[in-house]
């Protein structure tokens, strides 16, 4: 039988010391070399241990302060899921709203950006090419829960009814609708989670700290012709979602 990871194992331990209350809510643990010498591993497995306990909203850190027992906060479970949602991919209103999960949300679009060389890769067009650009602010409860910056080629909307997300006949209505609308036809979606800290300007926007982990997904969105017709990035607080991937089984 395999054995468990040692970050595992002294994540373990600590979170029964944390509920058992032995560090109080807003109290500072020891230093990360202090707890090493005494549980005997390395300083990277008591920080994996750590970040493990961050994670999972135990604990929190503070630059240049340590690591502290935060607050439980309830975390809301954000479902990605193609089977409930024909509409499974949109980075517009509309899911949210369906999913029950934000109660208010801003956008802002802006035509003819220029798509950035990283942007213009994950599209399949030219670095400079016309895009439209749009930027979401999702909030539940008053509270800002999650980021979204898509990106559109304007050689596929320009001229036609939705080339701006969230106006028109199908604002928002989502891309696989939109773009159904106009005879392109979405076969695939394809999601690229990774773990990250958030930015100053996240931090800014979602209210929380410099740093405190996030969850960023590259989302594209193909035609059946293998078109990518939008691509967008999301920034998740961990502290206050967690993403939760639900599959489908293919019948005989």
């Amino acid at each position: 039988m395999p054995r468990e990871a040692p970050y595992l194992a002294v994540a373990d331990v600590l979170r029964a010391r944390i509920l058992a209350g032995e560090w109080q809510i807003g109290e500072r643990l020891p230093s990360r070399a202090r707890l090493s010498e005494e549980y005997g591993v390395g300083r990277n497995v008591m920080q994996r241990a750590m970040d493990r306990l961050i994670t999972d909203g135990l604990l929190e850190g503070r630059a240049g302060s340590g690591t502290y027992v935060r607050t439980p906060r309830e975390r809301l479970r954000l479902v990605r899921s193609r089977h409930r949602d024909r509409g499974f991919g949109s980075s517009s209103c509309s899911e949210a709203r369906q999913r029950g999960s934000a109660d208010a949300w801003d956008s802002h679009s802006e035509v003819r950006v220029p798509a950035p060389e990283e942007i213009a890769v994950r599209l399949g067009i030219r670095p400079g090419d016309l895009c439209v650009n749009t930027r979401y602010e999702f909030l539940a409860e008053g509270q800002p829960v999650q980021l979204s910056e898509s990106w559109e080629p304007m050689a596929i909307t320009d001229g036609t009814p939705i080339v701006l997300p969230e106006t028109g006949p199908l604002a928002g209505k989502g891309v696989v609708e939109r773009m159904r609308s106009i005879g392109v036809v979405i076969s695939t979606v394809v999601e690229v989670p990774r773990p990250a800290r958030a930015t100053r300007a996240q931090a800014n926007l979602l209210g929380i700290g410099v740093g405190d982990l996030v969850l960023q997904i590259e989302r594209t969105i193909y035609a059946t012709d293998g078109r990518p017709v939008e691509t967008a990035d999301m920034v998740i607080p961990d502290v206050r979602r967690e993403v939760v991937y639900e599959f489908g089984v293919d019948r005989p």
